[in-house]
């Protein structure tokens, strides 16, 4: 992730923070829970696709061996199904 990116996301979350106190009956405790887990899902989805493509790369030409949970493990990184990748 690029560091100018963090600036554009951190404004973001503020103003997301800003209209849920604003416009909602929720305490800041009742939703921080599913907000940390978003940002949580898009740290894990980006160091996923980080060890994607250095496994995808390491790969040999016309190779018939799946590229697996356990190549991701060995990387130190968590496996993401493609349903529970970041979208």
């Amino acid at each position: 992730m690029a560091i100018g990116n963090n600036n554009e996301i951190e404004k973001k979350l503020w103003a997301a923070a800003d209209q849920l106190r604003a416009n909602s009956q929720l305490s800041s405790q009742e939703y921080s829970v599913p907000v940390l887990g978003l940002i949580f899902l898009r740290y894990a989805d980006h160091k996923f696709t980080e060890a994607e493509k250095k496994i995808t790369k390491k790969q040999p030409a016309g190779s018939r061996r799946k590229i697996g949970k356990a190549d991701y493990q060995a990387k130190g990184v968590m496996y993401l199904f493609d349903k529970a990748r970041y979208v």
